[in-house]
């Protein structure tokens, strides 16, 4: 997607990347029906055929996609068997409902439509556990209130620099549901701190004020407590205990050892104090601190 991240990957490039995935100690795979058109999941699909197949230990989540407006229950079945196709896998372990916010309420959600078709794949075995994954959290909150999905995803939303998501993982963790927490780096500015090329963004949107200046602060403490700001916010994920899997993009086979490394390593626990001093405050959050 070099229009949103501004690096065209090869496909040879990204295939080895997931070959890289697949031989390392991380066990969770996420991709996407739409990513890249489809791309994702087809480059996915060759790494897994080259490995000789999915190790049994990895799981691998993808999500229901509408085409154009069409996110009617028959597309959700079209989703599924498309991603079942380019991964090459017989069923699928994990499945979201994907960006649902886009469309209203009462179309994703009517009989016969896109969410219990979803269900209904899951109570039939056609596919694992059933997810729910999008950005605004009162719309996530009215999804989750319906009881029906195994696992949540959120992305933007529990980074060192917004909390909007606070609620939902509550909600989440009192369901005993899976939480799954993506988009850790806030789109890249987490990971670079602020450049200076162009406007910050953080959330695929130009950054406020108040967070350009508190990541430009949480990027000076990390250096002075020995460490970078790409791994204090991996680390501020992994350290959430109502966080069960961390999910960060990986473009480089060399980055896999990286993130690996940067996971490992020890952060000392008044790193998260002091960053957690510099949080913006919460009308600065994707979702104007919701719930607060």
């Amino acid at each position: 997607m070099p229009n949103l991240f501004g690096r065209d990957v090869p496909a040879d490039e990204g295939v080895a990347t997931v070959r890289a995935v697949l031989a390392s100690p991380i066990r969770f795979l996420d991709t996407a029906n739409g990513y890249s058109g489809g791309e994702s999941e087809r480059r996915i699909g060759r790494a897994i055929a080259e490995a000789g197949g999915l190790p049994p230990d990895m799981l691998l989540a993808t999500k229901v996609d509408p085409s154009g407006r069409d996110y009617s229950g028959d597309r959700v079945r079209t989703s599924v068997a498309e991603s079942r196709a380019r991964l090459g896998v017989e069923t699928l372990p994990l499945v979201h409902l994907h960006d649902p916010e886009n469309f209203p309420f009462a179309e994703i959600t009517a009989p016969g439509g896109a969410l219990e078709t979803l269900v209904a794949l899951r109570d039939a075995g056609e596919v694992g556990a059933i997810g729910l994954a999008g950005g605004p959290v009162p719309e996530m909150a009215r999804y989750l209130d319906l009881g029906v999905f195994d696992v949540l995803l959120v992305h933007n939303r529990w980074t060192l620099v917004d909390r909007s998501a606070g609620p939902l993982l509550d909600a989440a963790a009192e369901r005993g549901m899976g939480v799954v927490n993506a988009a850790v780096h806030g789109g890249g500015i987490l990971a670079t701190g602020v450049t200076g090329e162009g406007p910050a963004r953080y959330g695929y949107r130009t950054a406020p004020p108040e967070v350009v200046a508190a990541v430009d602060a949480m990027d000076r403490v990390c250096r002075d407590h020995g460490t970078d700001l790409a791994t204090a916010a991996l680390q501020f994920s992994l350290r959430e205990p109502r966080v069960d899997a961390t999910v960060v993009g990986m473009s480089r086979p060399a980055r896999v050892a990286q993130t690996v490394a940067a996971a490992s390593v020890e952060l000392p626990d008044a790193l998260f104090d002091d960053l957690d001093g510099l949080l913006p405050p919460p009308h600065a959050w994707l979702d104007a601190g919701w719930g607060r």
